[in-house]
C-alpha cells in the first residue's frame, strides 16, 4: 500500500533500540525503553499524544521553550482529564514580540522551573505514545536542542504532523488542470484556518494546552474526512 507521505519511512523501533543503547541520561533510557505501537497498527487503535510548545522565538538554536501542553487521545476521544501543562523558565530572555503573541510575561516565569526539573514528567507522559503536532519542526527541534544544551544529548521521536497532512489534502484538492485554469490555490494550513474547514470551533491561539487539544481534534477530523482509519501507523508517521 502506498505511503501517505513521500519522505522515507523511518524504522522507529530500530532507532529507539539504537538510542537506548547509546544515551546516558536515565530519563532518556526510560523513555526509549517503552515500546511504541507496532508500525502496522491501524491508526484507529493507536493512542496518540497531542503536543504543543510555546517558545521565546522561532529559532531553536537560540530560543527556548516556555510552556508545554499535551493531551492523550484516540481517533474517537480526547482524554482531557489526563492533559498536562507546564510553564517553564527559559534560559533565553523573553522578547517583547513573543510576549505579545503568547501573553506569557516575565512575572509568569519568575518562579517557574527549568525544563530539566520537569523533564522526567514530560518524558513519562510521552513514553509509548505517538506525538501529534502542528508543524513538527517546532516540537522536534526545540526539545532536541533544549536537551542537548542541558544533558549533552538530544532526543528523536516519531510524529504525525497535522500541518503536513492538511498541506497534502489542500494540494490534492487544488490539483488538476481545471483547478489550475481557474487559478485555484491550496488553502491555508495554519491551525485555526485548518480547523474551520472541518467546522471545528475557534479556540484562543498560542496557549500550549489549548493548541494541543485543537491539534488532537484536527487530526480526528482529517482522518474522518480523508482517510481510512484502518490504514497502518507507518503510512502516517514521520
Amino acid at each position: 500500500m502506498t505511503r501517505i507521505f513521500k519522505s522515507p519511512a523511518v524504522d522507529w523501533h530500530f532507532k529507539f533500540a539504537q538510542k537506548l543503547n547509546r544515551v546516558k541520561d536515565e530519563r532518556l533510557k526510560e523513555y526509549y525503553s517503552k515500546p511504541l505501537p507496532a508500525a502496522d497498527t491501524p491508526i484507529s487503535e493507536v493512542t496518540f499524544l497531542a503536543l504543543d510548545f510555546e517558545t521565546t522565538g522561532l529559532n531553536p538554536s537560540k530560543d527556548g521553550i516556555i510552556t508545554i501542553g499535551l493531551v492523550p487521545f484516540t481517533l474517537n476521544r480526547v482524554y482531557l482529564k489526563q492533559a498536562r501543562h507546564w510553564t517553564l523558565r527559559p534560559r533565553q530572555k523573553l522578547e517583547e514580540e513573543s510576549v505579545v503573541i503568547h501573553g506569557i510575561t516575565h512575572n509568569d516565569i519568575l518562579n517557574a522551573p527549568d525544563l530539566n526539573e520537569v523533564l522526567d514528567e514530560v518524558l513519562k507522559a510521552m513514553a509509548g505514545h505517538i506525538p501529534v503536532v502542528h508543524y513538527r519542526r517546532i516540537e522536534r527541534n526545540f526539545l532536541d536542542n533544549a536537551l542537548r544544551s542541558r544533558l549533552g544529548e538530544g532526543i528523536e521521536f516519531p510524529v504525525l504532523d497535522t500541518l503536513e497532512i492538511e498541506s497534502q489534502v489542500q494540494h490534492k484538492l487544488a490539483g488538476g488542470l481545471w483547478n489550475k485554469l481557474k487559478g485555484k490555490k491550496p488553502g491555508s494550513v495554519r491551525l485555526g484556518q485548518s480547523r474551520r474547514r472541518y467546522h471545528l470551533p475557534d479556540y484562543t491561539p498560542h496557549h500550549a494546552l489549548t493548541d494541543a487539544i485543537a491539534t488532537a481534534e484536527l487530526l480526528q477530523a482529517q482522518i474522518a474526512h480523508h482517510y481510512d482509519a484502518s490504514r497502518p501507523l507507518k503510512e502516517f508517521w514521520l
